[in-house]
């Protein structure tokens, strides 16, 4: 399963489908996740979430808190595999226009779906797919001042989600919650067998002594984006044709590259097939935690981040608006915050404007969860491309993919 969509054409300007993940078993039961079914007097959060991205714990102590702070409140949780597959549903209800309050709704792992057009009060979004669900009306802007905690983002995640549409000027169109990177995974036991330098960024991937021992992602933003930040470019360079050297370093990375794959890069560097592999943090994490001769950096040129949000559907209901405030504060907290961060192995945006010495020590201590300030600063988040500038991703990706680059 792809954290992003197939490289069409259309794919390189429309927003990316980042991959999905199962939450790992914490010995919790599925009824356990699904808090506080609806009742007729009970004041009901309604979250539909994508898989993994929502540690149940962090649910869990939410319904404490809603014990303590409003006895008479509930949390319904349904689960979507797919950022793709929450945007279509902004798109349906948008269309029907209704909100169905006629019971629990969702998407059960393993068990199977009910159907059902219910809205939640929020939806997990990727931050890519943020400015289609803008230009569409997929959505209701939050106001930052119910936010407790948006003062302390930093600013460029409050830039992020602050956006101005076609009738509108700039407004809040969502919360960010967690983040990730594109990162670099190598086989340490092998380097250090055969006595190789461990990589340390982009342009160790053009070492001849890694030739044919490479697994890159299959995603013409993510390999051509790497390309040109080892040229000292940014991975959202809008005229990339332009770019001195940029066909003759694709050419040399593609001799390089055993296999691409977006949800297979893994297997070979585990079995020893290949030696290094570029992916992402989210599955490169847990893998390195299960495998202890893998190791993982973030380039220090900086790299890709991606965000996952909390938006409200257009079609939300909007008398729950102060519990939807309270739940996006909550996240936002310096120990939920701490606690998402670890257990979805995906970092808060609100631990960055914590003092290091305030964040746990396996947070603190880890670089790929939590990279140095340098290289974040050095890093970006993916942008929708223009149409001219996404055929030219496009004609690179094919050429690149067919050898034939330069």
């Amino acid at each position: 399963m792809s954290r992003l969509a197939s490289p069409t054409a259309a794919s390189l300007s429309q927003p990316l489908n980042r991959r999905s993940f199962l939450t790992a078993a914490i010995g919790m039961t599925l009824g356990q996740l699904l808090l506080g079914c609806s009742g007729q007097n009970r004041l009901t959060l309604s979250l539909r979430v994508l898989n993994g991205s929502l540690p149940p714990q962090v649910v869990g102590e939410f319904r404490k808190h809603l014990r303590q702070t409003l006895p008479s409140g509930a949390v319904n949780l349904a689960i979507e595999p797919q950022l793709q597959r929450l945007f279509e549903l902004l798109q349906t209800w948008k269309r029907q226009g209704q909100v169905d309050t006629s019971g629990w709704f969702g998407w059960v792992p393993f068990v199977g779906r009910r159907s059902s057009t219910a809205v939640p009060d929020l939806v997990t979004l990727g931050d890519y797919w943020l400015e289609k669900a803008i230009e569409q009306e997929l959505l209701q802007p939050l106001d930052p001042k119910q936010l407790q905690g948006w003062e302390q983002l930093p600013q460029e995640w409050k830039a992020l989600v602050t956006r101005a549409s076609a009738t509108t000027a700039p407004r809040v169109w969502g919360a960010p919650y967690r983040w990730g990177s594109t990162v670099i995974a190598y086989r340490q036991d092998i380097f250090k067998e055969k006595g190789l330098q461990p990589p340390t960024d982009w342009s160790d991937l053009w070492r001849s002594d890694l030739r044919g021992r490479i697994s890159l992602l299959d995603q013409p933003r993510e390999v051509i984006g790497l390309t040109l930040k080892k040229l000292g470019q940014s991975y959202n360079t809008p005229n990339p044709d332009a770019v001195p050297q940029l066909r003759a370093a694709l050419t040399a990375l593609n001799q390089q590259v055993k296999l691409y794959s977006s949800d297979a890069y893994l297997q070979p560097l585990v079995l020893g097939d290949t030696w290094v592999a570029v992916g992402w943090s989210t599955d490169i994490l847990p893998t390195v935690q299960r495998s202890p001769t893998i190791a993982a950096i973030v380039p220090k040129a900086g790299t890709a981040l991606w965000a996952d949000l909390w938006v409200r559907p257009a079609a939300a209901k909007p008398e729950l608006s102060s519990l939807v405030a309270d739940w996006i504060s909550f996240c936002w907290r310096s120990e939920i915050a701490s606690q998402l961060s670890l257990l979805s192995r995906a970092a808060s945006p609100a631990v960055l404007g914590m003092p290091p010495a305030n964040l746990p020590v396996a947070l603190r201590q880890d670089s790929v969860l939590l990279p140095e300030a340098a290289i974040r600063q050095a890093s970006e988040f993916l942008k929708p491309l223009d149409r001219a500038t996404a055929d030219q991703y496009q004609a690179l990706w094919h050429h690149l993919r067919q050898g034939a680059v330069g």
